[in-house]
Parts: structure tokens; C-alpha cells; sequence
């Protein structure tokens, strides 16, 4: 897998967490521990994600 293609899949990871942190957030008993876990899987692809640009 090459840099752009790494990049494409941390991307799509990222969108498929927003999409779950949006359905997460619309239940009527959700689940605050496991959003914040969310959040923080969302925010380290987005980590992942700037330092593999940084590289380019």
C-alpha cells in the first residue's frame, strides 16, 4: 500500500467514525464512555493522517 493509499483508508476510517459518532449521539441512552473512546480513535486517524501529508 502506497502513502496516497494509506492515506485514502485512514480517511474513510475516519468518515465511517464520524458516522457512527453521529448515530452514537442521536440514540436516546447513549453511551459517553464509548463516544469519547470514538472521539479519540477519530482524533489519532486524524493525527496519522497530518503526519503522513507532513511526509509528502
Amino acid at each position: 500500500m502506497n502513502m496516497q493509499e494509506r492515506i485514502d483508508d485512514l480517511r474513510a476510517q475516519h468518515q465511517n467514525l464520524e458516522k457512527i459518532l453521529h448515530t452514537e449521539n442521536h440514540r436516546s441512552h447513549h453511551d459517553d464512555i464509548h463516544i469519547a473512546d470514538l472521539k479519540k480513535q477519530k482524533l489519532a486517524i486524524k493525527d496519522q493522517i497530518a503526519s503522513l501529508e507532513a511526509q509528502t
